[in-house]
């Protein structure tokens, strides 16, 4: 079960909305040295101790984040973080 899920409203065409979630995977992979691979319009991202899947819909995105045990204690930092990045790069304009 994940430990943080966002759902960020966009109004992007879909591919414009594939690539503002590659953008939030380089960012996460830059920052917190994950890799991510794309599975349809589903990009898997994993690290030790932190997993997780942004999916890509017509007028939303969703990310489920599973912490590691370590990790736990810094959800609420991490969601806000996240969520921040999330909501400038899908708020983008079309």
């Amino acid at each position: 079960m994940a430990d943080i899920r966002i759902t960020q409203a966009h109004k992007l065409p879909h591919k414009k909305a594939k690539a503002a979630a590659q953008k939030v995977a380089d960012q996460m992979a830059e920052e917190y040295e994950m890799s991510s691979e794309w599975d349809g319009d589903v990009l898997k991202f994993k690290r030790s101790g932190v997993s997780g899947k942004l999916v890509v819909l017509e007028k939303e995105a969703h990310l489920e984040i599973s912490l590691g045990f370590l990790f736990k204690a810094f959800s609420s930092t991490i969601e806000e973080k996240v969520a921040a990045k999330m909501k400038k790069v899908f708020s983008a304009k079309a």
